[in-house]
């Protein structure tokens, strides 16, 4: 991508490109709690992108650091919570913003437990971080044209994270149970 080549050129770094991607969420998270739909929608890719540029960044760019990871990880996870809780409070279903937000975090331990097991990462859906911000996008277009919109979104998150929350679950058990 030549976005990121031109960042690694420009000496950008990694963690540099990861801090604006909890800014871009916030500033999604503000949008969302004005009912700035169209803004907020454009804040949650921007936050992908981001996502996106600090990997190739950090790879391809050859500017990764020993904190890359930390870096990596964690604006992810604030970034989840920032946008899901914001929309509960938006259409005042603060329950389901926080129930997301929470599956949200979960879906990702268990990714990361994988790995801390010596497994590769399972970064399986049907609902992992692309899949959940895809449906947060859509939501926030529409929600101008249908006041339902982020409450049915945030529903079918939590359902979506939960089962794949289990998912996760039963193949790390399984791949476990199978080195074992």
């Amino acid at each position: 991508m030549r976005l990121a080549q031109w960042l690694a050129r420009a000496g950008v770094r990694p963690n540099t490109i990861s801090g604006a991607s909890m800014l871009a969420a916030a500033g999604a998270a503000g949008a969302i709690l004005n009912g700035l739909w169209w803004t907020a929608a454009v804040m949650v890719q921007v936050r992908l992108l981001c996502n996106l540029l600090d990997g190739m960044v950090a790879v391809e760019g050859g500017l990764a650091s020993a904190s890359g990871e930390v870096w990596n990880e964690l604006p992810d996870r604030v970034s989840d919570v920032m946008i899901l809780a914001a929309a509960g409070y938006a259409v005042s279903r603060v329950e389901l913003g926080w129930a997301a937000g929470v599956l949200a975090l979960v879906t990702a331990y268990i990714r990361a437990l994988g790995g801390a097991c010596g497994l590769p990462q399972d970064f399986g859906g049907p609902m992992a971080k692309p899949q959940r911000m895809a449906v947060v996008t859509v939501a926030c277009v529409v929600q101008r044209f249908y006041a339902q919109a982020i409450g049915l979104a945030l529903f079918l998150i939590v359902a979506g994270s939960f089962l794949t929350a289990l998912l996760r679950v039963r193949r790390l058990v399984r791949s476990l149970e199978d080195c074992g």
